[in-house]
């Protein structure tokens, strides 16, 4: 898809949306996606730029009990025993604030990525950091470069503090197109923002090509990278831009326990980035004050169960090409993921799919890009994709 200069806040003036349309509401948090204001089409279908849009499904405060929840990324399989057993010992503490604790996470954590203390930043999840930052870095305007489509969370709230969005689509093979983000970057750019592997497209970016961007790019910008889904990787350690904060270059890169650590519920996410950036971010909001003292355990504990992470990973995989095998049984011509969910186009108009899968009880997203309309399911247990791919036969068929 050829890349655009248009960006967002051109693109509503140009009026591709009416005025009755540009509505702005809470989100509904029946995914993964965090609260915060969208704006919606005529069909109340999430806009999110000239290429980019979320089908809605009716009624989302009245989502059903579904035998198979696929539309928020989450682990069906964790929190780990580690991490349970922890948290189960330390619940007695949670009429306590968690400031000492959350001191000896940092430290596991620094250990873990090999960086200083000072260059770790706690936050309830990897979703809070990425809306500090854009809080911060966006109060006075100026615009974030990223692909299109992304992970909106950071996204939006730059608009909604006073940036812009400058999104460049992804390339043929779906990964970043660095070369036209670096041509994106101008006089007002603020930040340059990278999911990687991304979402919601579960695509990944060649991570030679990604480390050489970023270290010429921040010495520019800031390159925020969000590493949320990159520990499903076999090669995950390798794959990953924390060696660069040691190279003194200006990068913030977001981990999250919430995906195969699956602690989701509980809210632990950090980043790794130069102290002074972190410095920056921390002058206007508080790092670790939303994460809870039986959490700061369940983490540490989280961290020491590679059985369970390997375990994950596996049955994750497992499940991944079981969908792939029935997909193509199917006919239908999948996009490779390198996640924990997948997407693949559908014949039907967003909306329909979503209400005939939620009525079967299975959930999941729906979503036109690429000029097609797609479902992305998340991977859950073998017994719950089974349920999909039945729901799914019976949906398309």
């Amino acid at each position: 898809m050829k890349t655009t200069n248009l960006n967002r806040r051109e693109w509503l003036k140009k009026g591709i949306l009416t005025a009755g349309a540009a509505v702005t509401i809470p989100y509904l948090g029946f995914a993964e996606t965090p609260s915060s204001p969208i704006l919606l089409d005529n069909n109340g279908d999430a806009i999110y730029s000239p290429f980019f849009k979320e089908y809605l499904p009716e009624n989302a405060r009245d989502f059903p009990i579904l035998d198979a929840k696929l539309n928020a990324n989450e682990n069906p399989y964790g929190p780990s025993p580690l991490a349970l057993e922890a948290l189960k010992n330390s619940a007695s503490g949670g009429n306590r604030y968690a400031w000492q604790e959350l001191y000896q996470l940092v430290d596991k954590i620094a250990a873990f990525e090999g960086v200083s203390q000072k260059n770790i930043m706690m936050g309830p999840g990897s979703s809070d950091l990425l809306e500090k930052t854009a809080m911060v870095l966006f109060m006075n305007g100026g615009n974030v470069v990223s692909a299109d489509p992304a992970y909106m969370s950071l996204i939006r709230v730059a608009e909604a503090a006073g940036g812009t969005w400058k999104p460049v689509p992804l390339k043929a093979d779906w990964s970043h197109d660095l070369d036209a983000m670096e041509a994106a970057i101008d006089d007002e750019t603020k930040l340059v923002y990278i999911c990687n592997p991304n979402n919601p497209t579960g695509t990944i970016t060649d991570s030679k090509k990604l480390l050489d961007f970023c270290s010429k790019v921040s010495e520019k910008v800031p390159v925020f990278v969000d590493e949320a889904y990159l520990w499903f990787l076999e090669d995950s350690a390798k794959q990953s831009m924390v060696s660069l904060i040691n190279e003194g270059k200006d990068v913030i890169i977001a981990r999250t326990f919430s995906k195969i650590h699956g602690m989701a519920g509980l809210r632990v996410g950090y980043a790794v980035a130069q102290e002074a950036t972190l410095d920056k971010l921390q002058k206007i909001t508080r790092a670790g004050m939303g994460i809870s003292y039986p959490s700061v355990y369940a983490a540490m504990g989280a961290m020491d169960d590679a059985v369970f992470l390997e375990s994950s990973r596996k049955k994750n995989k497992a499940c991944r090409e079981y969908v792939c095998q029935e997909l193509t049984k199917m006919g239908i011509e999948y996009v490779p993921s390198f996640t924990s969910f997948m997407i693949f186009p559908i014949e039907m108009e967003g909306k329909a799919f979503l209400q005939k899968m939620t009525d079967l009880k299975v959930g999941v997203r729906a979503f036109e890009f690429m000029g097609k309309k797609w479902c992305r399911v998340s991977m859950g247990t073998m017994t719950e994709m089974q349920l999909f791919i039945s729901a799914l036969t019976k949906v398309l068929v």
